[in-house]
């Protein structure tokens, strides 16, 4: 079968010297897994931390894809719940199942976690033509969405629900604020805080803002402008107005980093809460403590989620009430020009998909 490999690491983000198509052998299941021809595949940033070798190095040869939908062609003795014909998508997120955090309901905390087409390896993901899994990392897909949508939600939807309604436990009235909602776990956040009930306002460049309105944001502000944060706090402020209640945000959904950080906490009501779940600008943000303990503020961070979260959020797809945004689709042979353009973000407003 045709993969996208590579063996060695990039220094200098040039993924078309080291991404090649090779055959080899198609997998067999192991007695627990599921064998399935991969329909599509999306791209993560975390394809780029591979490719780079940074911040772990990952194993080589190495096939990338951590969300991956498609139909079951083999089943091991051992699996109980999947035949061959379903329609699944993965759930990436591999934990041993057995330890406290796993049977306590929190896989992502487990300490043999692993992400799937990122730590695994050698030859393990999903751009490929056939990938296999886990019984127990594979999802049903609802009749009513498609195999693009599947593995446009895989770990975004999955993440952006359990950053709100897992980690921050949103509630309707809610003020929230969204940033980068012009990203993938964006598109997800803005759609699920709606789903709940909340006014959200959301950020982005300044060529996306409509985008953002139109995907269900009640406010739209330009995070590029130096003082977004007070266009924000004046929105805010003229939402809780009329009820005479306190001004500020409830919860902000965070994977920004960088500069933003004490721009944001200053955004916060007394008591409310940041979830974090990236630092695509930086990781070393410098935090004014004041924020934090004067406003009793939580600060919560979030990876993944669990795979009933991932169930819930598919289910609210083929309910129509959330939609996946793709924006655009490639080949194999075109990943190195889909990673670039993941890469420099300009104009992406959703998920870029790849298709063997």
């Amino acid at each position: 079968m045709r993969a996208l490999v590579y063996d060695e690491y990039t220094a200098d983000d040039d993924f078309a010297k080291i991404l090649k198509i090779k055959d080899i052998p198609e997998p067999s299941p192991k007695s627990d897994e599921v064998v399935f021809r991969v329909k599509a595949a999306a791209l993560n940033y975390d394809d780029i931390w591979g490719m780079r070798g940074k911040p772990l190095a990952i194993p080589l040869p190495h096939i990338s894809g951590t969300d991956a939908s498609g139909e079951v062609i083999a089943v091991g003795d051992e699996v109980k719940n999947i035949k061959v014909g379903d329609r699944v998508v993965s759930h990436g997120n591999m934990s041993c199942r057995v330890c406290k955090a796993c049977t306590s309901g929190c896989e992502f905390d487990c300490r043999q976690r692993r992400i799937w087409g990122f730590e695994t390896g050698p030859l393990w993901g999903g751009y490929c033509e056939v990938t296999h899994l886990p019984e127990v990392n594979v999802v049903k897909i609802p009749d009513s969405v498609s195999y693009d949508e599947a593995a446009a939600a895989s770990m975004t939807l999955l993440t952006s629900w359990h950053m709100l309604v897992g980690r921050a436990k949103i509630q309707p009235g809610h003020i929230v604020l969204i940033m980068g909602g012009g990203s993938g776990v964006g598109n997800f956040g803005i759609q699920i805080a709606k789903l709940f009930g909340c006014t959200v306002i959301s950020t982005a460049s300044p060529d996306k803002l409509d985008q953002l309105l139109d995907l269900g944001a009640d406010y739209a502000v330009d995070h590029r402008d130096e003082n977004w944060h007070k266009q924000v706090r004046d929105i805010a402020k003229s939402i809780t107005r009329p009820y005479n209640d306190v001004p500020g945000v409830d919860v902000i959904f965070e994977h920004i980093g960088g500069s933003h950080w004490n721009k944001e906490l200053t955004l916060l009501k007394y008591g409310a809460t940041i979830v974090t779940t990236g630092a695509t600008t930086g990781y070393n943000a410098k935090t004014d403590l004041r924020h934090i303990f004067f406003k009793g503020i939580n600060i919560l961070g979030s990876t993944q989620g669990t795979r009933a979260e991932l169930e819930q959020g598919l289910y609210w797809m083929s309910q129509g009430k959330i939609k996946a945004v793709i924006d655009s689709v490639y080949s194999l042979e075109q990943a190195s020009e889909a990673h670039t353009k993941m890469l420099k973000g300009k104009g992406l407003f959703g998920k870029i998909l790849i298709k063997p």
